[in-house]
């Protein structure tokens, strides 16, 4: 697996999430949430095992989650991920895009596409994980942070970080079809 991926199959997580050094908190802005595609550079990040179709959606926010929360629903529901599992990659999502307003005080962008097996919503910030075992560890009822991306794995089938200088990139998949019980 390449350096400064981490690929964890439905389970656990732990997260640190960290400043660029050298660079002061700032607050997070408001009210400019995008409603114009962003482009994302091509070709994906290094590791992560897809790049984004054609006809991906995609969405710039800065404060206004519910932008966010309207896009994934409506394009899980258009791939055809049953109600339960769509509300949970809603939650999933909504999670990870709050880290970006929580823990790096700039924009993240969002990316939505499907095929015939999966959907996968994707997105990207400025922030970068330093715990290199995020994901590994439930953190206790008592840690002060690392509950949203343990519930993120908790959810979705596969979960895909990818985290340096030029920031951080999170993939959740979901299938659209569960594989039948055994008999």
């Amino acid at each position: 697996m390449p350096p400064g991926l981490h690929q964890v199959p439905r389970r656990p997580v732990s997260v640190t999430l960290a400043r660029r050094p050298g660079r002061p908190a700032r607050a997070p802005r408001r009210n400019s949430v995008a409603d114009s595609p962003v482009q994302f550079p091509e070709p994906a990040s290094p590791g992560l095992s897809t790049r984004p179709a054609d006809d991906a959606a995609y969405l710039a926010y800065r404060s206004d989650l519910s932008s966010v929360r309207a896009l994934v629903l409506s394009r899980a529901r258009q791939a055809g991920l049953p109600e339960g599992r769509a509300s949970d990659l809603v939650l999933a999502v909504s999670e990870v895009a709050a880290n970006t307003l929580r823990h790096t005080g700039s924009a993240g962008t969002l990316a939505v596409w499907h095929d015939a097996d999966e959907i996968v919503c994707e997105v990207r910030d400025a922030g970068i994980i330093t715990d290199p075992r995020v994901g590994q560890v439930k953190p206790g009822l008592d840690a002060p942070g690392g509950h949203g991306l343990w519930l993120v794995n908790q959810v979705c089938d596969r979960v895909e970080i990818t985290s340096g200088a030029g920031g951080t990139t999170v993939r959740m998949h979901m299938t659209l079809r569960r594989p039948e019980a055994a008999g």
